[in-house]
């Protein structure tokens, strides 16, 4: 089983959570809670996957995820 990282947000204009897979273009979705989102990010990465074409040895791998802090 292959596992990918998705980058969930809180979107607070549609009131609704927002997962991506930064790895695999076209993947991204919402869900109004993170269980819903989890569905929809599951059923989006097994399309995604079904049209790739590259190897998916060449996608990007996860690494980590940094918070850089800016001036207001």
């Amino acid at each position: 089983m292959r596992k990918f990282a998705a980058y969930i947000e809180w979107d607070p204009e549609t009131k609704l959570y927002v997962g991506f897979v930064p790895s695999l273009p076209g993947a991204h979705t919402q869900g109004a809670t993170l269980d819903e989102l989890q569905q929809n990010l599951q059923e989006v990465l097994e399309l995604c996957l079904e049209e790739y074409e590259g190897s998916l040895d060449e996608l990007p791998q996860f690494v980590g995820v940094q918070q850089i802090g800016v001036p207001e």
